[in-house]
This record gives structure tokens, sequence and C-alpha cells, in this order.
């Protein structure tokens, strides 16, 4: 029985991922990591401190200090900041896809590895109503990032749910794994520029190709799961 739907913030709420991207990419150019800005959607989800050690350790050989690591999170959101990704503007078809779900009664949770102080006044100025404070798993929360299971089963918790009765919305292989690892049911809709197959290879259940085609389609998903 489908009682709540589990949402990843950056690329299914907020088209905030372009800004992620190109920040990420300016600051470990700058210290010499050569990379693709496509790789950094591969690495939504992971910790700070893991996408700078897997890189430095691809380029350096080696992990970074916590120092450096310190500094190099503190200039990639600096520069986040600076392309003005902070007021990123709603991802298309996300309101549509929430009117649906709160019209069937599921209770809407958000996991994400974002940090910002002023999440829930941003959530709240562009989804009133849709979120409540306490049903929200951020980046102050976990020890682990995707692909680990922690962020998705602590919000499980929050919401007193079992597996079986939620889904969750993603756009991103580590996010995707980690709903997966959870044991719930995982959407994936594709809002960045990955392959489907990657989507589908990190345990998709369901791949759609934006927030309007899930929203179209959310309605059925929930009967069907709630029949099994």
């Amino acid at each position: 029985m489908i009682k709540a739907v589990l949402f990843d913030m950056d690329g299914v709420l907020y088209d905030s991922m372009p800004g992620h991207v190109q920040a990420w990419h300016d600051i470990m150019s700058g210290v010499g990591v050569e990379s693709s800005k496509d790789e950094y959607y591969l690495y939504e989800g992971r910790t700070g401190h893991s996408t700078i050690n897997l890189l430095f350790n691809r380029t350096f050989g080696r992990d970074a200090t916590p120092e450096e690591i310190k500094a190099l999170y503190a200039k990639k959101t600096q520069r986040f900041v600076e392309l003005e990704y902070p007021e990123s503007k709603p991802m298309p078809g996300a309101l549509e896809v929430l009117g649906k779900v709160k019209a069937l009664g599921l209770q809407r949770i958000i996991v994400t590895g974002s940090g910002q102080q002023s999440l829930f006044e941003k959530i709240e100025t562009h989804y009133p109503g849709f979120f409540d404070k306490n049903l929200m798993i951020t980046a102050y929360d976990v020890k682990y990032g995707k692909p680990h299971p922690e962020p998705y089963l602590m919000g499980l918790k929050k919401g007193n749910l079992q597996p079986e009765e939620a889904i969750v919305v993603e756009n991103a292989p580590l996010g995707v794994e980690s709903g997966r690892a959870a044991g719930i049911y995982t959407v994936a809709v594709n809002t960045g520029p990955l392959p489907d197959k990657i989507l589908w290879e990190a345990g998709a259940n369901a791949v759609y190709p934006s927030l309007h085609a899930l929203a179209e389609h959310i309605e059925e998903l929930i009967v069907s799961l709630r029949k099994l």
C-alpha cells in the first residue's frame, strides 16, 4: 500500500543541476583536475568530500587533505552562488506531479544532499503547502551520501514508513541506487544529459523523460502499486 513519495531535490524539484555541474567543473579545473561536465551528473548524490577524493585519486593518486576538501567545497559553494543558481527555477512539471500526489492523499518527503540553511524557506516559496519541515532529509541529517541507502532509509523513518509503502523519484544514477538499496520502488526522471541506459543500469524500476511525462502516469502507477 503506497503511502508516500520521496523526492530528490536537485534535478527533480529544481532545475539546479547545470549550476552544480558548472561550479564543480570550474573549481576542479582550477586545481588541475581534468573532467567533463557530464560526468558530474554521475557523481550527483555523493558527499562533497567523496567527489573531491574520487577526482584527486584519479588525477593525483591520493586523497585530498581535510584542508583541501574544506577549501575546495567552500569555493564550489561560492561559485554556485556566483552563478545565481540558489534561485534556481522549479523544474517544469514538478508542481503538476506534486498536485497529483497530494490529491492521492500521499505524504511528500524530501531527501536531498543539499545543506542550504534556507532550504525549507525556498521550498515553501515555490511549493507552498506541499512539504512539512519535519519530513525532510538534508546533508545535515546523514553520514553517508548516495548511493548508500542511508538517506532514503532515514526518509522512511521520518515518515514512519516501510519500504513497500513508498516510491522514490530521482534523476541521477547514484540516487536510483540509493533508493533501490533501501528497498523502495524507484522512478527515474531523466532531466539531465545522461542516456536512459545509465538509469536503467542503476536499477530504476521505471524511467520517464520528464516530470510532465511522470505527471501523466503517476496516478495509474500509484494505483497499480497499491494493488501489489
